[in-house]
């Protein structure tokens, strides 16, 4: 028997397991499998921090692969992080693979954090850095079939490619996701968001997102930061902006660092034998 405890928590709706076994990109495959596993969008790993942090982050897609970085992430890490004692009760500080991120945490009345603002750093449009392959990183056009799309890239500890549409929710997500994540101008792949204004309120924007590595999600961190700097940048939004994504909403506080907001929802906890799992798969 390989048995390793974990914990189910999602971030407006991008799901979650985290543990603080030493487990790898096999596994996490195993574990997010939703028809034979446990089910989440990622697997993140709990460790120690060293030299200053409070704690670590790994992070790998549903597909097994790794990721720098996941705001939405770093909020359920928070959540694990606080039960095990990491930290203190209104601060985190977390090593990720996209740097060191500093989290502000609230409290339920059982000492469980329900919300968390994580200072993500900041945006760039640096094609070197993002990285992109292209000269620019502004208006962008991807075609797919016979739909014509237009936009920016940013990276902000991953890379991200928005695309401006009438109406996130007419797009093909499904079918246009894949194929925009693996445009050749991304040699890490990307992530790809669709967004447009919310009809009728300031400040907020609609948006939904393929992820890398893991197809489509209720919710992205990394992605709703990257949209409201690429919305700011072309003057459609202010310094304070409400992201709405399928799995709840969002606050993105822009500037010199970006901050992202939101609440975190913790679901269950268990004991998995991993060779169990394995033999469903096969």
């Amino acid at each position: 028997m390989t048995a390793i405890q974990i914990s189910k928590l999602h971030a407006t709706g991008n799901d979650f397991i985290v543990t603080r076994a030493k487990v790898a990109g096999a596994e996490a495959v195993l574990l997010c499998d939703r028809q034979h596993g446990i089910g989440a969008d990622g697997l993140l790993l709990l460790g120690p921090g060293a030299d200053g942090s409070d704690a670590t982050m790994t992070l790998f897609n549903a597909d097994g692969g790794s990721a720098e970085m996941s705001g939405n992430g770093a909020r359920c890490i928070a959540w694990a992080a606080r039960r095990a004692g990491y930290g203190s009760p209104d601060r985190l500080i977390v090593d990720t693979g996209g740097g060191r991120r500093a989290l502000d945490l609230v409290l339920d009345a059982q000492g469980d954090v329900r919300y968390a603002t994580c200072d993500m750093g900041a945006v760039t449009f640096d094609p070197s850095v993002i990285p992109l392959d292209a000269a620019s990183s502004f208006d962008l056009i991807a075609i797919v079939g016979d739909v014509e799309y237009i936009g920016d890239a940013a990276g902000i500890g991953n890379p991200h490619l928005v695309l401006l549409v009438e109406d996130p929710e007419q797009v093909d997500v499904t079918n246009h996701g894949p194929v925009l994540e693996h445009d050749v101008r991304f040699p890490t792949r990307t992530n790809v968001e669709f967004i447009s204004c919310t009809p009728g309120e300031a400040n907020a924007i609609d948006m939904r997102v393929w992820e890398r590595g893991v197809g489509e999600t209720l919710s992205c961190g990394t992605g709703a930061c990257a949209s409201a700097a690429v919305a700011h940048r072309r003057g459609l939004v202010g310094d304070e902006v409400s992201v709405h994504v399928r799995g709840g909403d969002l606050s993105v506080a822009l500037g010199s660092r970006i901050r992202l907001g939101g609440p975190v929802v913790h679901q269950f906890d268990r004991e998995i034998d991993l060779s169990e799992l394995r033999d469903r798969r096969t």
